[in-house]
């Protein structure tokens, strides 16, 4: 997903029920309407970082964040409805990346790195 000066990734919270890759997908259909269907998921790769943002509804307090990310593929460009994003961009891929240094690279850097270890 493109906001006007970074890039971001669709994602949300576990409902109550829901497996971690559920989550996932359902987040990815809400913001980019793309249906699980569509998405071939290789099950050997997860992503997982942990940060702590500042929010002002907890009074300006740092709170723990859990990000999860499968890789996921999809077999032709898709068009995006995006309804909670500024905007998307797909990217080709072409490593190595230079994105957004918070999460995206390291991430995009463990994606290349996994990929190597599968051809």
């Amino acid at each position: 997903m493109k906001h006007p000066h970074r890039y971001d990734l669709p994602k949300g919270h576990i409902e109550p029920g829901e497996t971690e890759l559920e989550c996932a997908l359902r987040e990815l259909f809400e913001e980019t309407t793309i249906k699980r269907e569509q998405v071939c998921i290789d099950n050997n790769f997860r992503f997982e970082s942990v940060y702590y943002p500042r929010y002002k509804r907890f009074g300006n307090k740092k709170v723990e964040k859990t990000l999860i990310i499968f890789l996921g593929r999809v077999e032709k460009t898709l068009k995006i409805i995006s309804s909670e994003h500024y905007s998307y961009e797909w990217i080709e891929w072409n490593p190595p990346h230079n994105l957004q240094n918070q999460i995206i690279d390291s991430l995009l850097l463990s994606v290349e790195q996994f990929l190597k270890t599968e051809i």
